[in-house]
């Protein structure tokens, strides 16, 4: 019996510093905002981030000397200068930027809240 998969197609970012993460990925990545009411007391604030491409996923297997996590990955033009903008957008470099033997360019980043995100650059095209 073949299982079809289920593609992840949404995420949240959970921050008791709203306005915050709003600015913060505003700027970074100029996503707008829409307010669409509260849960629990708090604001929801939408975003279609995703634009027509949506977002895939990875398990990634760690030598267990870092804590284990659960990421969301931006796609950006260029890694080291989104590390730049998120450093003036008042977020942090957690991890600089790197690149794997498949040309694959990644870092990890904190936002104002402290909240966990990677941003990346694909390899470049095989000929």
């Amino acid at each position: 019996m073949s299982r079809s998969t289920t593609p992840i197609t949404w995420f949240e970012i959970g921050t008791d510093r709203p306005e915050d993460a709003e600015r913060f990925y505003g700027e970074l990545f100029g996503w707008t905002f829409e307010e669409q009411g509260s849960t629990n007391g708090g604001s929801y604030r939408v975003t279609g981030a995703g634009g027509d491409t949506g977002i895939g996923g990875a398990i990634r297997a760690t030598d267990g000397t870092s804590p284990n996590y659960a990421v969301f990955y931006a796609e950006v033009a260029d890694v080291a200068e989104t590390c730049r903008q998120a450093e003036a957008a008042g977020g942090r470099v957690l991890v600089p930027a790197r690149t794997a033997p498949s040309g694959l360019t990644l870092a990890h980043l904190l936002d104002p809240a402290g909240n966990h995100l990677g941003v990346f650059t694909p390899p470049p095209p095989q000929p």
